[in-house]
């Protein structure tokens, strides 16, 4: 049940960013709105299946948030990169896999290298998990520096794969997430000795991180994707406004959770 919850708070954090930077373009419905909602209440019972994070305790919860939260982006991520038929003149940088602007159309081809990526992923996280069985002889601070990181560096090529050849490379843009990454890397490493656990929870609040700086502290400014282009449903931009006592209140539970980590009991790499 708790898992549950904890699913459905993701999702619905990641939902309300989602829609908040959307809706003025693209309008508003509560099927797509709910996606992400119903993807993390799937996804974070399977989550705890598989890892059994102990959600009794707050450590192992403010954790488990950050995987879940990883895992719903990275499969819906994935779905609009590589599997979904849409129409991208909507957009100033597409959503769909492209090649400096131009959509690679070729359905079998994009299958087949999101099935790549896939894999380089896969292969990313099962090395996180083998340095698990290796003796380090360097500082913790070192070990959560190499696992704590490789979140943020896939998020940091992903993205400048994607943005870059139509927006521009900016070095501080680029360094952002493996920094952010290492930040949570560090936060999370007082609850866990999972590197895996580490490493996708850091990435989870990552994204969450800095998709709320870019929502909510340039409400203005279009997002990248939408650059130029036309505010087709300009009611939303004042019902959008509602929902975010919501989104507060879910960033306000897991930094409460966090604090209350700190003062109980708890057990990590340190």
């Amino acid at each position: 049940m708790i898992a549950l919850v904890i699913g459905l708070l993701a999702g619905v954090h990641t939902s309300t960013w989602g829609m908040y930077k959307d809706s003025p373009h693209e309008g508003f419905t509560y099927r797509k709105y709910f996606r992400s909602t119903v993807i993390g209440a799937i996804v974070a019972p399977v989550v705890w299946l598989l890892t059994r994070i102990d959600l009794t305790q707050a450590g192992p919860m403010v954790v488990f948030f950050g995987f879940t939260y990883a895992v719903e982006r990275a499969i819906l991520e994935f779905y609009k990169t590589f599997l979904r038929e849409e129409d991208q003149s909507k957009y100033f940088i597409p959503m769909q896999f492209h090649v400096k602007g131009k959509v690679v159309q070729d359905r079998g081809r994009r299958l087949t290298i999101g099935a790549l990526y896939l894999l380089g992923v896969v292969a990313a996280m099962a090395g996180v998990y083998g340095l698990q069985k290796i003796e380090w002889n360097v500082s913790g601070l070192m070990v959560v520096l190499c696992i704590g990181t490789v979140g943020g560096w896939i998020s940091a090529f992903g993205g400048a794969w994607k943005d870059a050849p139509l927006e521009g490379f900016e070095l501080l843009k680029f360094f952002r997430s493996p920094v952010i990454a290492f930040i949570y890397a560090l936060i999370l490493a007082n609850f866990t000795d999972q590197y895996l656990f580490i490493c996708v929870g850091a990435l989870g609040y990552t994204v969450a991180t800095i998709e709320t700086y870019k929502t909510f502290f340039f409400p203005s400014k279009p997002r990248g994707k939408f650059a130029g282009k036309p505010v087709f449903y300009p009611e939303m931009l004042k019902r959008r406004q509602k929902f975010v006592p919501l989104y507060v209140a879910i960033w306000a539970a897991t930094l409460t959770t966090l604090v209350i980590a700190f003062l109980t009991p708890h057990r990590g790499l340190w």
